[in-house]
């Protein structure tokens, strides 16, 4: 099994040559199919829209919400094409990780001028190894 920072390093060079291939602004889901089937020819499992539950006070709600991509059962990564990303897509990240108990998450913004200003790596309870420029400040 691959380290989490290795799999997330792979996943941000992916991401950036897809981003430098196709160039800013298409749909989210071009970026997600691109991203995935590149990661999958690497030999990485990867599931695409992953249905999550939940459970409060006791009542399980099945398909609560859908992480973008699960990448070797552990690395969420939530993909954005957007002018600029907000606290808020770090937040969703965030709450996605401490409710399936994951340890990172990317956050990665297709839409903006460059991907490099569009990344963000979240951590949950884990040990951050990335450069702070690559985590979130929220």
């Amino acid at each position: 099994m691959k380290e989490i920072d290795r799999i997330s390093g792979d996943v941000i060079d992916v991401a950036m040559r897809i981003n430098r291939e196709l160039g800013p602004g298409l749909l989210e889901s071009v970026y997600e199919t691109v991203l995935a089937a590149k990661l999958v020819s690497m030999g990485y499992a990867v599931a695409r829209q992953k249905p999550v539950d939940i459970v409060f006070e006791d009542m399980r709600f099945e398909a609560a919400f859908r992480i973008d991509l699960l990448v070797d059962g552990r690395l969420l990564v939530e993909i954005k094409s957007v002018d600029q990303l907000h606290a808020a897509h770090a937040k969703q990240l965030l709450t996605y990780l401490r409710l399936t108990g994951q340890p990172v998450g990317l956050l990665l913004n297709f839409g903006g001028a460059t991907l490099k200003e569009g990344i963000r790596r979240l951590v949950n309870n884990h040990d951050p190894s990335a450069p702070p420029r690559l985590c979130a400040n929220i």
